[in-house]
């Protein structure tokens, strides 16, 4: 990626930073449901470890690599409404007319998600921390979960602004995420141990890049690392980071041809 390029990437990066914190709002409301989780959950469901597999006597210790995976992506399934706004104001057209890298239009969406989603886990993680969850992994450990939500936030951010430039219309953006958001997520580890749950919820599991982000973060946060686990599901994410990235891209030229 030449200088010129990473230059605009940053300078459009910044346009979108600036946007959130004129109206920080955004960023509350996106916290507002994972604190809820995290307290509400936390307390509701705090003797459930007795079952056993959790590998921790602490559900709030479980559960927080859940509620960070969870937020990064609820939030980044948004993506592409801002993106369809942009569009029906015109702004992205206009911006198609100046000498703005039009890869930088691209990446500056992915740049400004991951630094939102980063934000947001970091958050939740003190959250966390003040409410009583210990992360025997230490830095290293949250440090593996912040990258691996930015990871999983990229992939939805990618995949929501690839179907803002197709369909161009919100209701089926909202219909699709609505759709998405709570099977992936209750498919998933983010509040029951594998152990406790069916055969075939846990085969489904497997298979679900919002429950790769989740392992890969609570193995790194363990006292017992198991790098082989982290290192797989978080190859795997950065593969499919890699292939979403593509076809947003793919989705962006063909939204060129069409206007």
């Amino acid at each position: 990626m030449s200088t010129n390029v990473l230059a605009h990437t940053w300078f459009m990066t910044q346009r979108q930073l600036m946007a959130i914190v004129r109206q920080p709002v955004f960023l509350l409301v996106n916290l507002i449901q994972p604190v809820i989780w995290l307290y509400l959950f936390g307390s509701l469901f705090k003797k459930v470890v007795q079952l056993g597999g959790f590998g921790t006597t602490s559900y709030l210790d479980y559960l927080i690599p859940g509620i960070v995976v969870m937020s990064a992506f609820g939030s980044s399934m948004w993506t592409g409404m801002g993106t369809l706004e942009e569009i029906e104001r015109g702004t992205l057209n206009r911006f198609l007319t100046t000498p703005v890298s039009r890869s930088a239009l691209l990446h500056a969406n992915v740049v400004q998600n991951g630094i939102t989603t980063a934000f947001q886990s970091v958050v939740i993680v003190v959250l966390g921390l003040i409410g009583g969850a210990d992360y025997p992994g230490g830095i290293g450990g949250l440090l593996i979960l912040v990258v691996a939500s930015v990871l999983l936030g990229t992939v939805f951010g990618a995949l929501s602004n690839a179907l803002g430039m197709l369909v161009r219309r919100r209701e089926s953006i909202i219909g699709i995420n609505t759709f998405l958001l709570l099977p992936l997520t209750f498919l998933s580890s983010a509040f029951m141990a594998p152990a406790q749950m069916p055969d075939w919820m846990v085969r489904i599991a497997d298979f679900n890049p919002v429950n790769w982000a989740m392992v890969a973060g609570r193995s790194a946060l363990s006292a017992d690392t198991d790098w082989t686990v982290v290192l797989s599901r978080g190859g795997a994410l950065l593969a499919l980071t890699v292939a979403a990235v593509w076809l947003s891209t793919r989705s962006f030229r063909t939204y060129q041809k069409a206007v």
